[in-house]
């Protein structure tokens, strides 16, 4: 996977390259800071104080002093230089997780309501926020080590070449036995950001189904299913853990060895000639520069350098394979000189994932051209789902869907936009009258809500709206829309009674046929028909019939009876 990552990688960089070169350009101000820390301190002892001149040594500890205000200065350089490529790589990954997101939902919409939604909205936030961090801290700690040791090996070889010899091999083989852990530890994180995604994926999906998990007592399987993703999670945190102490074990080997064997060379070197500042310049080297710059380094690319790769597989990675194609809605023809009906559902089954039990089981239905029809039945029965399926929000599992053209479907939230009103009347039939919206407001009521909004050519703000506003301006954009089939999922739920009452006239009146959920008795007893959802049963009849042939549907009418009054 790292294959896809390091060629996207590079045309990033190519693609910013002059912030690179300024990166680069205060990293090498930086490294002379480094040069002169140690090679200021040592021959500040060997042209100094060890020769009796103590204003030599002065002035070559202020050298080295100088060298940690240009440092200082040259680290301001590098975090402004930091931000030209971190913030263009955040604002890259963004699009990606969005543009990927919006993908699935065009492949399939119901899956990007659940798991694909809870995968999306993990990389949208958390892992755009891991690659991020991660990825500043990388720059920052490799950039820092590169030019480090560079100054520092310069400055040794500058005071005497043989200590090179002694300090490279150890810092070598300490790194070495650090980047072995690399592999095995991107394994694990990799395993673990899938963890995370399928138990975000997981709770996603449970959430927008508590309804339909608790109708069909379904609670404990959700939970058992739940917490093995939880457990599964802490398991490879905990294997995480573990690898981060081997990766430390393998840090203190990189940090410790160079020093130790500059301590135990000592003899050898004092022997060949090697002075006791190019000695003490060497450790101030390694002490002050060099390991503290390693330390880093290491631990950048063991906890950020991983999550970084693992997390950007996600944004590189090919797109996922399309679902399996299911049976889609069809459009009904319409043969010369005949009248098809609004809609047509035979056999129709739909379920929320392979082996979950069916929504909707078997069902059958035809809606006559202009008929008003009314959907009832209890919580979680498959209402919504059916107006869903109508609609071509959903595909189903089993079964055919059929319309007469483009439905239109009103859902319990209504959408208003920022906008004037009547675009946001006319977003259904952009190419409307000014007599049709006049006709719409007055078939609806409107009037009195249109002018307190400033009139037709007013800017709203949904967010001072109520919900009933928005539902009624919802409403007044179904009557306009041309769509032969008009879908009301509890559209009218914020309205009093008799503005629920005149809605539902009005729609009915106008060409086309009305499908609505009912969420109150009196929205059965005006509709041509009514659909009572019972589990694997439906029942499709005139209200005053299904009273003697549904007991249900008596039961409900019992629960609406204050309604009924």
């Amino acid at each position: 996977m790292a294959g896809r990552v390091l060629p996207e990688g590079r045309r990033f960089l190519l693609r910013r390259r002059r912030d690179v070169l300024r990166l680069a350009a205060w990293s090498l101000l930086e490294s002379a800071h480094t040069f002169l820390g140690g090679y200021g301190v040592a021959r500040a002892l060997d042209d100094g104080f060890l020769a009796g001149r103590t204003g030599v040594g002065l002035m070559w500890l202020a050298v080295a002093a100088a060298g940690a205000l240009l440092g200082g200065l040259a680290v301001r350089g590098v975090f402004t230089g930091l931000a030209g490529l971190v913030e263009p790589l955040r604002d890259g990954l963004v699009r990606r997780a969005v543009a990927q997101a919006l993908t699935a939902a065009v492949a399939d919409p119901a899956r990007a309501e659940s798991a694909a939604g809870g995968t999306a909205v993990s990389r949208l936030t958390h892992q755009t926020e891991i690659a991020r961090d991660s990825f500043a801290g990388l720059v920052l700690t490799a950039r820092s080590f590169v030019f480090t040791a560079l100054g520092a090996v310069i400055g040794m070889a500058s005071l005497e070449p043989a200590l090179t010899l002694v300090v490279v091999p150890p810092l070598l083989l300490g790194l070495a036995m650090f980047l072995a852990t690399l592999g095995p530890m991107a394994a694990v994180q990799r395993a673990f950001l899938d963890a995370d995604e399928a138990l975000s994926a997981r709770v996603g999906a449970v959430g927008a189904g508590l309804r339909d998990v608790r109708a069909c007592g379904g609670e404990r399987y959700v939970a058992e299913e739940t917490g093995r993703l939880v457990d599964a999670e802490a398991r490879l945190s905990r294997r995480l853990a573990r690898w981060a102490a081997v990766r430390t074990l393998a840090l203190g080997a990189a940090g410790r060895l160079p020093v130790v064997a500059l301590l135990l060379a000592t003899p050898w070197l004092l022997r060949g000639g090697v002075t006791a500042g190019a000695l003490l310049g060497a450790l101030t080297y390694l002490v002050q520069a060099l390991l503290p710059a390693l330390d880093a380094l290491m631990t950048a690319l063991g906890a950020a350098g991983t999550r970084l790769l693992v997390v950007l597989e996600r944004f590189t990675g090919p797109p996922a394979d399309p679902p399996a194609p299911r049976p889609p809605v069809r459009r009904l023809p319409v043969p010369p000189g005949t009248t098809p009906p609004a809609a047509e559902l035979r056999g129709v089954t739909f379920a929320y994932g392979p082996g979950a039990r069916p929504v909707l089981d078997g069902l059958d239905l035809v809606v006559g051209p202009g008929e008003h029809l009314a959907v009832v039945g209890p919580s979680g029965i498959g209402k919504s789902t059916l107006t869903a399926l109508l609609a071509g929000l959903l595909a189903p599992t089993g079964g055919t869907v059929s319309v007469s053209g483009a439905p239109a479907l009103l859902p319990q939230q209504a959408y208003v936009f920022t906008g004037t009103v009547l675009d946001n009347l006319r977003y259904l039939h952009p190419g409307a009258t000014p007599d049709e919206v006049r006709r719409a407001v007055d078939a609806l009521g409107l009037g009195p809500l249109v002018r307190r909004l400033g009139g037709p050519d007013a800017v709203i703000d949904p967010a001072r709206l109520s919900q009933g506003e928005r539902q009624r301006l919802a409403l007044g954009r179904a009557y306009l829309s041309p769509a032969p089939l008009l879908l009301l999922d509890e559209a009218t739920c914020h309205l009093d009674p008799d503005t629920e009452e005149h809605a539902e006239r009005a729609l009915a009146a106008r060409p086309g046929a009305l499908v609505v959920v009912a969420h109150r008795i009196s929205s059965a007893v005006r509709a041509d028909r009514v659909l009572v959802l019972d589990g694997d049963r439906a029942q499709c009849a005139p209200h005053d019939e299904l009273l003697t042939r549904s007991g249900l549907y008596r039961d409900l009418v019992g629960l609406w009876q204050p309604d009924a009054a």
